[in-house]
């Protein structure tokens, strides 16, 4: 059995990003006395696919998969998954329902079992006008045999909505560290991707970031009121890479979270 109060909190990141972007978050909760895994998912950080070698979004999540999987009985990990990292918590969550304590959703997709996934991309993309995403590069796949990944976008400033509160290192850390990632609509957007029985039997924590440019306020709150039943917490000042730009105080609220499960 894991020590009394101590928590194993397996890290997913956003799209384009990888492992690297929780380093400071890592420290933290190790420092606390606390183990953390931080998977790079497929084709991300230092993992060596390629973009174009994943077929589907399971691929893309399958280091997610496998660590987890790989976990002893006993352990049930916090679950915290960050921006689009919150659709492979799901798939997680929904294939692994009875190994997870608690699944946390940082300015995070958070999908519902009663509003189609194709319902949520639409008020996004409502919520967010293109300019919000100039520092963005999108390209069409030209493979006919991969339509799920026709849609990819490289985010070639990652924090640049945090500029004005990040320091300039984690900027120029960011820019040096992002690969081209995909949102795999064409898996995303099928029906039943996650079920009231398996997903919807894991406790869910939702941390809005109040400042956030890339995932809105609204837009969150959006998110929250179609899936009912998370706790809610909230960080002010924080904006999209609140592990970045507030590390401290995700972490404390991660601990708050997890102390309750």
């Amino acid at each position: 059995m894991e020590e009394s109060g101590k928590k194993h909190f397996v890290l997913v990141h956003g799209i384009c990003q990888g492992a690297w972007c929780w380093y400071k978050l890592v420290t933290l909760l190790r420092s606390a006395g606390h183990r953390v895994t931080a998977v790079d998912l497929g084709a991300a950080g230092v993992d060596p696919q390629r973009l174009d070698e994943l077929r589907s979004m399971d691929d893309y999540a399958r280091p997610l998969f496998h660590a987890i999987a790989s976990l002893p009985p006993h352990q049930k990990p916090v679950l915290v998954g960050h921006s689009f990292g919150g659709a492979s918590v799901s798939l997680a969550m929904e294939k692994f329902p009875d190994k997870i304590s608690v699944a946390v959703f940082v300015t995070a997709v958070m999908p519902s079992t009663t509003v189609a996934m194709a319902a949520l991309a639409d008020e996004f993309f409502e919520a967010h006008p293109p300019e919000a995403y100039l520092d963005s590069k999108v390209t069409i796949s030209a493979d006919p045999q991969n339509p799920s990944s026709r849609m990819r976008t490289c985010r070639t400033d990652c924090i640049s909505s945090a500029r004005p509160r990040n320091a300039y290192k984690d900027l120029t850390l960011g820019t040096l560290l992002v690969r081209p990632g995909s949102w795999f609509l064409g898996d995303l957007l099928r029906d039943g991707i996650v079920t009231e029985e398996k997903y919807g039997s894991v406790r869910r924590a939702f941390i809005v970031c109040k400042e956030d440019l890339a995932m809105t306020e609204g837009f969150q709150r959006w998110m929250i009121q179609a899936s009912p039943g998370a706790q809610v917490a909230e960080i002010e000042g924080a904006d999209h890479m609140v592990m970045l730009s507030k590390p401290a105080a995700l972490c404390k609220l991660l601990l708050d979270i997890a102390a309750r499960y």
